[in-house]
């Protein structure tokens, strides 16, 4: 078991099957049921809970014949699937489980461009989903044709949707100062965005990142998203929350027993009731707050390279994306001034007129 897996269910064995891959079970006696599906998502806990109870959830036989459910369960047993950062595996295998859910039993070599396009063009109304669902899918059948499953991808020539809106949304500074009147410094909710507005981590190393990972106070962690080393100074404010706050022994934010968050979708959850609690809009959400940073930072003058060392990003156009925006508005602002300073002077004689109405 890695040590980014969270802790094991009751009666739960993370083993290598056969072919040497790593397969969760749930072990009572002598017997072993296996369990399908992304750890903590609706496939694996139906399964986990029907084992528990006797009742093991059949394997549709239709899935060794050629399949789509067949196709998904040999991809997601792939070193390639089991190589994705535990945060990508659980949102792609929600995806996956929904294209089972919809065409388990339909065999994968039938499946054609323009059924992929009427399902990526029937979630218009969520422009994001539908872009990550088609991502789920092209990765699925790249790996089919790289393992001679498919001769070709039946992904290649769809159109994503063109989406409307930017991404999350980015915090306002009247909402982090409203959110930070209703929690006071001492809060785990305070710590939570203290951590996330000044150290600019995802969720998934907001969960584990804690006193181990500071020194001479500098936090450094390899985030798990990326891999990439960050290494962030931990300045007053923030040190000064964390002093205050009690804390876990491994993890700065704990859960309601003290215990680290299971996932970053637990501690997601978790953070949107504080910002309920704090009558936010729904749209804040903590990865909001990353952007925020990363905003009020380009705009106080912050270079591509260094929001690139804070944020872990590996690509520079990730970067730009936000010292372009603060660099807009600079030279917004210069223009701006250049046409004011342009008709000053005839402002200044208007003024000076004595006879001017």
């Amino acid at each position: 078991m890695t040590d980014d897996m969270p802790k094991r269910l009751p009666f739960l064995r993370h083993e290598k099957n056969r072919h040497g891959n790593w397969c969760w079970y749930v072990r009572r006696g002598s017997k072993r049921v296996r369990i399908r599906g992304e750890y903590g998502s609706d496939e694996f806990m139906e399964a986990y809970n029907a084992a528990i109870a006797g009742n093991p959830v059949k394997t549709n036989t239709a899935a060794r014949s050629g399949s789509v459910a067949w196709l998904v369960a040999r991809y997601k047993e792939s070193g390639q699937f089991q190589a994705l950062a535990p945060s990508s595996r659980y949102g792609r295998d929600r995806y996956l489980h929904r294209l089972v859910a919809k065409a388990g039993s339909e065999q994968f070599i039938a499946i054609r461009r323009r059924s992929i396009q009427a399902a990526i063009d029937g979630m218009a109304d969520k422009p994001h989903a539908a872009n990550n669902y088609l991502i789920a899918l092209n990765a699925l059948f790249r790996w089919a044709v790289k393992n001679d499953h498919l001769q070709v991808n039946p992904c290649d020539g769809v159109e994503p949707i063109k989406a409307k809106i930017d991404g999350f949304h980015p915090w306002t500074m009247e909402e982090v100062a409203q959110y930070r009147e209703k929690h006071i410094v001492g809060t785990r909710a305070r710590l939570a965005l203290d951590l996330l507005l000044f150290t600019g981590l995802r969720r998934s190393d907001i969960i584990v990142v804690g006193r181990q990972h500071v020194k001479e106070g500098v936090l450094s962690i390899r985030t798990k998203k990326t891999g990439a080393m960050v290494h962030i100074p931990i300045f007053p404010e923030l040190r000064a929350s964390i002093d205050a706050t009690k804390t876990g022994d491994m993890a700065f934010l704990t859960a309601e027993r003290g215990k680290p968050f299971a996932t970053p979708i637990s501690f997601g959850a978790w953070f949107r009731k504080q910002c309920d609690d704090a009558e936010l809009p729904k749209e804040c959400s903590a990865h909001g707050l990353r952007k925020a940073g990363a905003t009020i930072a380009a705009e106080a003058g912050a270079t591509a390279h260094e929001l690139m060392a804070m944020f872990g990003w590996s690509r520079i156009s990730m970067a730009e994306v936000y010292t372009k925006e603060a660099n807009k508005k600079v030279l917004a602002r210069a223009a701006a001034e250049r046409i004011a300073d342009k008709f000053a002077p005839h402002l200044e004689n208007r003024r000076a007129a004595p006879d001017d109405k």
